[in-house]
């Protein structure tokens, strides 16, 4: 085995983890106090912290600040993390939380295609609150720690779990070399399920720092590069690492492993880089680990043809590459973009919206395509990284929006009345009832290449096509004009009556609320 990376040592101001405080189980935190995800958020982060897991709170507050929604609008945020581990060789994966939350995410993986099972240590109030359910998580992970099978078991505590204090930091690091990686991924403590692959990125990434620091570990199955690499950072179109490849070569750079990874071993290549590039923006543990490793992060992505210019100059300079390489790099990607750019355009008013974390440079590709872009909404937070995008998207007159809610994603589409809405499944639903064209950006947008003369053109077809689909939807609004909507929709004998008391009668025993789900709104993934 080689020993590499060589040069990982935490800097002074670098905390080498970000586990939370050693604490048993709550005797008093119980699954009807706490209520889950469906619970109060307030009152579950209060649950945690008295259960000990204060340095966990204090560090998810410190790493993914909320916005004006106090809890996620879209899928349960353990979805990300989950499928980080799905998707990784020779890992296996336990949950748990309760039964219903168990459910929904498996079926959800499967869904988005996983083909992997998933481990579930099942519960009950008096498992829970007697560390009865800590003794049988020990267990599973040691009928699960199978050398021959895996290299690591990722153990994730939802919502109950985590308020209660189940002490995932308490459990032996390996098992017969496998080693055992918990995480807590609570709704009331993790704001999206983009951030969600950040907690769980950030925990291997500390451990592979570590165990490189401790001897040695092994290369990227392809073996290693002769050249300095740039790791990458978000889950991006496959072809993209390949495009950034080839844009990084006359400069005598190689790309680096994509985090979220596919294998662990590919954890150490990524930390042995000579520069990081965040191309999704919000990876704060992740960062933090390259930093601690010694590592320059460079915010944005090679997208449009200021965006390429400016990032590969950042590149060029944080990797020491001298300034005519730099130029030539620049040079050689200039006229290949800007013939794309001359031979794909898009005409027409457009509000975009997501989750992903990629909202901002895609609005950057589009605005340079030609678009009409009025608002750009992302779920996700502002960082150093992603700050200079937002600040070149605003100088050209776009409203950016950082931690945006669903009401101001649909306040956006209202006031701008687009010819395409780009956005979530309910501002696409919205969107198309109101008879504008709408594209959801997570499958038909973020899905796509994005990067380099790629990038420019794999969105005017897609999008061009969906705007003169304007006449379509106006016709299917007459066609069901009558019908009703809402409570009200389909076809009645009778006049169908309001029950819309229901709903807030119901939504005031819960909690007081404005977020869409108490409003009466359709929220999805």
């Amino acid at each position: 085995m080689d020993t590499y990376p060589k040069d990982l040592e935490p800097d002074a101001a670098a905390p080498a983890t970000w586990g939370s405080a050693e604490a048993g189980p709550s005797d008093n935190a119980t699954p009807a106090e706490t209520g889950g995800c469906h619970g109060q958020a307030e009152a579950s982060k209060a649950a945690a912290r008295a259960a000990g897991n204060d340095d966990l709170m204090n560090r998810f507050e410190a790493d993914y600040p909320k916005g004006p929604h106090d809890q996620p609008q879209s899928m349960c945020p353990a979805f990300g993390s989950l499928r980080v581990g799905l998707r990784m060789r020779r890992v296996a994966t336990i949950l748990s939380g309760s039964a219903c939350c168990v459910y929904g995410l498996t079926f959800t993986s499967h869904f988005y295609g996983a083909k992997r099972s998933v481990g579930y240590v099942p519960f009950n109030s008096e498992t829970l609150v007697t560390g009865k359910l800590y003794e049988d998580i020990v267990e599973a992970v040691h009928k699960m720690a199978d050398p021959e099978k895996f290299d690591a078991v990722i153990v994730t505590n939802l919502c109950v779990p985590t308020a209660s204090g189940v002490p995932l930091q308490m459990l032996p690091r390996q098992i017969d070399g496998v080693r055992i990686v918990g995480i807590d991924v609570p709704g009331f403590g993790v704001p999206t399920h983009a951030e969600a692959k950040d907690v769980l990125s950030g925990a291997m990434l500390a451990r592979a720092r570590a165990e490189a620091i401790e001897g040695p570990v092994l290369p990227p199955r392809n073996g290693l590069t002769d050249k300095p690499t740039v790791t990458l950072v978000g889950e991006i179109f496959p072809a993209d690492p390949v495009v950034i490849g080839g844009m990084l070569e006359p400069m005598g750079l190689a790309v680096g492993p994509t985090v979220p990874v596919r294998e662990w071993r590919e954890l150490y290549a990524a930390l042995d880089c000579a520069a990081v590039a965040a191309i999704h923006p919000f990876y704060t543990a992740s960062i933090r680990e390259f930093k601690a490793a010694g590592r320059r992060i460079i915010g944005s992505a090679p997208v449009g043809l200021e965006g390429t210019d400016t990032w590969l100059s950042a590149i060029g300079d944080a990797c020491g590459v001298q300034p005519r390489k730099i130029d030539l790099a620049r040079n050689t990607i200039h006229g290949a973009i800007s013939a794309a750019l001359a031979n794909s355009r898009i005409e027409g008013r457009i509000t975009l919206s997501g989750y992903e974390g990629s909202e901002l440079i895609v609005g950057r590709l589009l605005t340079e395509l030609g678009a009409d872009l009025r608002y750009v909404g992302t779920a996700c937070p502002k960082t150093p990284f992603n700050s200079e995008d937002a600040a070149w998207l605003e100088a050209r007159g776009v409203e950016v929006r950082f931690r945006a809610s669903l009401e101001e994603d649909l306040a956006a589409f209202r006031a701008f009345e687009p010819d395409l809405a780009i956005g979530t499944t309910p501002v696409v639903q919205r969107a198309k009832e109101s008879g504008t064209p709408a594209l959801y950006f997570t499958n038909l947008i973020s899905a796509r290449p994005l990067m380099g003369p790629a990038g420019v053109a794999s969105l005017p077809g897609v999008i061009s096509s969906a705007i003169a689909n304007k006449e379509r939807f106006l016709k299917m609004q007459d066609f069901f004009e009558g019908v009703g909507g809402g409570d009200t929709a389909g076809i009645w004998q009778d006049v169908p009556q309001d029950r819309s008391g229901y709903r807030e009668k119901y939504a005031k025993t819960v909690r007081t609320s404005r977020n869409a789900v108490d409003n009466g709104e359709s929220v999805g993934c």
